[in-house]
This record gives C-alpha cells, structure tokens and sequence, in this order.
C-alpha cells in the first residue's frame, strides 16, 4: 500500500463547538466531587484521575538519529538525550484495592525541552499522558462528563460491590475479546485484565501537533526484559497494592527499553482529530519510531522519588511547547479542570507543584544507591 504524505497543521483542522465552556465548568464540578469527597477520607488530596500510582521510574530518552523531515518535528527535531520521569497508574479518581482492575497509565515528563511554550506551561518540560488503549472512552468531552459523573457517584464507596463488579466485567471482557470486540466502556468500569503495567503499550488516544503536522502518539516495549511481561495477570487476591509491589520487585532487575512511536495523520476522515473514538487504522496511518526511553534497575517505590514526582509534579497535556500542542474537544476540555484539580491538591497538601529542571536530583540518587547525591533542583 502506497501511503498518503502527512498532512499539514493547521488551526481548521479543529472544530470548537458553541457549548464546549459549558462543559468544563461541568467537568470541574464533577472533579470537585470527586476531590473534595477522597480529600476527606484520606486527610490527603489526590488526582481526581489516575489517583493511584503503582510505580515512578526515572530514564533517558533518546532521539533517533537521521530521522526524515516529518519525523523531525518538535522535541524530535535534534538528535539527543533527555532524562524523564515516568508515573504508572490506574485510572480511578480514588485508591482502590488492586483486584478492581482497571486500564493502566503512563504519564512521562521530558526534561530539558527548548522552544516556544504553550500559553501557561511551566519549566522547560514536555509531558505525554497515555493509556493502554488506543481509542478513549468518549467521542466528545459532554459525553466523557456523563462518564466522569457516573464514576464520581461511586467515588470511595462500595468497595466490596466493584470487586464483584469487577470480576464480573473482566469475563464480560474475556468474551468480547474472543470474538474481536475490543469495549474501552467496559474496561473502564473495571473489566481491564490486571495486567502488568512494565509490559503494556500505551497510547496518547487522542491528536496532537507534531510540528509542522498532525499525530498520535505511542510507547511500546522492545527489550525482551519488558516485553516478556506483555499480558501478564498480576494475581491481586488479598493484596491491595499487588501490581506496586510486583512493580518494585522487577524494577530491582529490569534493565528495559521503550520506543516512542508516532502516527501521522494521512487523511482527516479516516484519522480524524475531533473524535477520539476512532482508531487510526495502522495499515493507513502506521506508527514511526523516533526515539527510545532506557530505564536502568532501579527502587520504583522509594520514599524519596514519590515525595518528588507522586506529590510534587503534575502531568498535563497542556505542558509542553507549542510545537506539540492537544488537538481536539477532549483534550481541549481537559486544559482547565486538570489545572484545577492540581491546584486543589496544591492548597490541600500545602505543597505547590513543580516543574523539575533537567539537573540529576536527589531522587534519582535514592532510587540509584551507585549514584552520588547531587543538589535537588526544582523550578517553581
């Protein structure tokens, strides 16, 4: 199949609805739910989404080199290396016992990123927030609030009803997958496989600017040390923080590798910006490496790397340059009520977040023994 050049970055490639302010002040009501109801129970404000963290690693990413002119876009447009901080997680608003199994993420920050910022984006940073999915669970962000509001009612209640329900869901979801149907609804209610996190590939489910053009975004394992993980069931019977704990055991030997793959956007019917519900289909617009990330053995549950990253950063995909600016009503809807939430943590922790800069930090140290103990270095 002969495939069709990238298409170009323009603003019409976006469609702003009339309602669309509306909806986030819904979104930020709903997160305020969900905040204010979890803040209370714990004594300790965390992410209204992806609030449980199963493990934090820090690595290099390395740009390939020689990559074509469409390749070399944005962050990716100078051979180099940037270290990262990588945050593995569930998607629930709240700390739920791991045998609710739910889909995975992965949130990575960049660091050491030059070049025009996206208005409000801190630091010198670029993030990318992704699951292990390729398509997201709503097609619009008024349908992703009906979701959120669905889940904020369950926020921190009935613990013992959404592990049956979780079950149960899991072999609705067994049944689907062995005919071919793939339920993102499903697997957000709690029918995901618990499947190892180290061993997934994770997706950005939604568009972006890559430079001079359009894409998805994606981060798959290649080191046999990650990919032998790929689909492996964590048995989280009588333990609540199983996957960290498995997490952390492997990590301890794990020297791994991902590639950080892009899709360009060839045809905007087929690969359309404002409805993240449809796949990209491969075979039109395939995934391209443009780079790697190395993660080294390392402690992903020290004390000190969790204060750092868990407590002290947040993940946007507002932070960045504008080179890599979100596309589409979903990410347009999340500019304002993740801002929010992290705000709200920021008051109700007493503890402001940071954009770290690209010195080696003592978290690093403490999660590496054989490094030495430099300054920790944050930017406000």
């Amino acid at each position: 199949m002969t495939l069709g050049p990238p298409l170009r970055f323009t603003a019409n490639v976006e469609t702003i609805q009339p309602d669309e302010q509306e909806t986030v002040q819904g979104l930020i009501e709903t997160f305020d739910v969900i905040l204010d109801r979890t803040s209370k129970d714990y004594g300790h404000a965390v992410r209204s989404v992806h609030a449980k963290s199963h493990g934090i690693l820090i690595g290099e990413m390395v740009v390939d080199d020689g990559l074509a002119p469409e390749l070399a876009q944005g962050l990716f447009a100078t051979t180099g290396k940037h270290q990262v901080y990588l945050r593995l997680s569930t998607n629930a608003g709240d700390i739920l016992p791991d045998d609710i199994s739910l889909p995975r993420g992965l949130a990575m920050k960049v660091l050491d990123v030059g070049g025009e910022r996206l208005p409000g984006a801190e630091g010198e940073t670029q993030d990318f927030v992704m699951v292990n999915g390729p398509i997201f669970q709503a097609p619009t962000a008024d349908k992703f609030l009906g979701n959120l509001k669905l889940l904020a009612k369950t926020t921190d209640r009935l613990e013992g009803t959404k592990q049956t329900l979780s079950a149960v869901l899991r072999g609705v979801n067994a049944a689907l997958g062995a005919v071919g149907i793939e339920s993102p609804a499903v697997n957000s209610l709690g029918g995901a496989p618990n499947v190892d996190p180290l061993g997934e590939t994770y997706y950005s489910t939604t568009p972006f600017r890559y430079g001079d053009y359009i894409a998805k975004f994606s981060i798959a394992p290649i080191s046999p040390s990650l990919t032998e993980r790929t689909g492996k069931i964590i048995d989280a019977s009588d333990r609540p923080n199983a996957i960290r704990e498995t997490v952390q055991q492997e990590m301890h030997a794990i020297d791994g590798t991902w590639e950080f793959r892009v899709q360009l956007c060839r045809d905007l019917e087929k690969q359309p910006v404002e409805d993240p519900t449809v796949k990209w289909d491969e075979q039109n617009a395939p995934f391209q490496r443009v780079a790697t990330i190395h993660v080294r053995p390392q402690d992903s549950w020290s004390p000190e790397l969790v204060q750092a990253v868990d407590e002290k950063m947040r993940f946007s995909v507002w932070t960045g340059i504008t080179a890599h600016q979100s596309l589409g009503n979903i990410n347009r809807a999340r500019r304002a009520p993740y801002r929010h939430s992290a705000e709200f943590r920021s008051r109700f922790n007493g503890c402001p977040f940071h954009e770290p800069s690209a010195s080696l930090s003592e978290a690093e140290s403490a999660s590496r023994p054989d490094q030495p103990a430099p300054s920790l270095s944050h930017r406000h």
